[in-house]
């Protein structure tokens, strides 16, 4: 075999990531649009219909559970917020009368949320401002030959963070090397 073919067949050890790296700019570009299109459909959701975002991710979980109930902690893992969190969420959606606490019946020592008749008929309401915006904010956007890949990437990164929480790749990596967007900028030209 000629060394072109082996090259091609041998994939590159991956190099260190450093501040000015610029396989950072797709990272770059996927926070700020994460961070652009969730802040313009939180306030779409509370200018129409008087709901956060997170109130709004919390209703759409409970709505596709089985039997629409779900162990607090299956909750904040779908809704991706912290335990106390998913409770404070929680607590105003019961107070508001879209979510009741009951406690979990195969386990009694755990709570479980369950989305109520008037929490599934608030959330179809407001699903016509959250699509819509997906549509404009996001999809109207991008491709779908782009928003296979986007998918395709998107589901790698999760079930990659998912299998142990952090990736092998990070043990190759330089010490330091794992800098944050923040501690990015603090980094000199």
């Amino acid at each position: 075999m000629d060394k072109t073919a082996e090259a091609e067949i041998v994939p590159e050890q991956p190099r260190a990531l450093t501040a000015h790296d610029p396989r950072l700019a797709p990272w770059r570009a996927f926070l700020t649009a994460h961070a652009l299109v969730s802040r313009r459909l939180d306030d779409d959701l509370r200018t129409e219909q008087q709901m956060t975002l997170a109130e709004y991710a919390a209703l759409v979980q409970l709505a596709e559970a089985d039997g629409r109930r779900l162990r607090m902690n299956q909750l904040a893992d779908g809704i991706v917020l912290s335990r106390s969190g998913a409770t404070r969420l929680i607590d105003r959606l019961e107070a508001d009368g879209l979510v009741e606490r009951r406690n979990c019946s195969s386990d009694g020592r755990g709570a479980e949320a369950v989305l109520t008749d008037a929490g599934l008929a608030r959330l179809r309401r407001a699903s016509t401002t959250h699509l819509r915006g997906i549509q404009a904010y996001f999809l109207g956007s991008v491709t779908q030959l782009d928003l296979d890949a986007i998918e395709r990437s998107c589901s790698a990164v999760g079930d990659r963070v998912r299998a142990d929480g952090r990736p092998a790749a990070c043990e190759t990596a330089e010490p330091g090397a794992d800098r944050t967007v923040a501690a990015e900028s603090r980094v000199a030209d």
